[in-house]
């Protein structure tokens, strides 16, 4: 891994690795956490229309390997699939914690870094398997998102601002893109140089991105995964306790 690609073999991630591949001819990536036996946890969008079900359609059903690939409870957007159908012919990718901020500020494409340092792998994993057992909420592309899901279990951080931006890179840049050309517009009076535009433009965008990343935001807070729904108001209406006698590491071992 470095500055122009995070991308790894299958023999070089462990489990509690936050991983992530991209779809739609790189358009967007789409992030997990790999749990090791080859499984990945993730989150998607799971509703009735064909475009949100494409994520997860035929995991359970067609695929070769394990039978409880695409397991999820109902209500629930956390997914438990095999690695080769998280990928779905992708390449795969290591996202990094604990980067320098002159590293993240040179990475120009979001969601593949973060300055905050990961929790130990069992508890990455802990946070994982509960919230397959219990959900994340519902998904939003903005402000809870796979991405969101994958740096939760990494670091146990949630953002106290439920209105803003959540914690994902992704969304970081897809907003910080337009409001740095917004902003930097009026300079191309003052700056005649197109280059010189372009380089506060990519200043700005870079800055915002930075300013965003949860770790070194102020408004971010440590929460217990086993508080995470009381503190997001989400109540049990995932079916956890239709599981609280399963023991979440059989779904390992298939």
């Amino acid at each position: 891994m470095g500055l122009l690609t995070n991308r790894v073999e299958r023999s070089e991630i462990k489990a509690g690795d936050h991983i992530y591949t991209y779809r739609a001819v790189f358009a967007y990536s789409h992030h997990g956490i790999f749990v090791g036996g080859s499984k990945v946890v993730h989150f998607t969008r799971v509703e009735s229309s064909s475009d949100a079900a494409d994520e997860i359609s035929g995991l359970s059903s067609s695929c070769p390997t394990f039978p409880d690939c695409g397991f999820r409870l109902p209500n629930s957007n956390v997914v438990l699939s095999c690695l080769n159908c998280f990928l779905r012919n992708g390449s795969l990718y290591s996202f990094e914690y604990g980067v320098s901020p002159s590293f993240f500020l040179a990475k120009v494409r979001g969601g593949t870094c973060t300055t905050a340092v990961s929790d130990p792998p069992e508890m990455v994993i802990h946070r994982a398997m509960h919230l397959l057992q219990n959900g994340f909420g519902n998904y939003d592309v903005f402000q809870n998102n796979c991405e969101d899901f994958a740096l939760y279990c990494k670091t146990g951080l949630l953002t106290l601002d439920r209105l803003g931006v959540g914690r994902s890179g992704q969304a970081s840049s897809v907003v910080g893109a337009p409001l740095a050309a917004l902003l930097s517009s009026p300079l191309k009076l003052l700056i005649p140089s197109p280059v010189g535009v372009a380089t506060v433009t990519a200043g700005m965008y870079c800055m915002s991105r930075y300013a965003t990343d949860i770790g070194v935001r102020s408004d971010v807070i440590k929460v217990a995964v086993e508080d995470l729904a009381v503190n997001l108001g989400w109540g049990s209406s995932n079916g956890g306790a239709i599981v609280e006698h399963q023991d979440s590491n059989h779904l390992l071992d298939r």
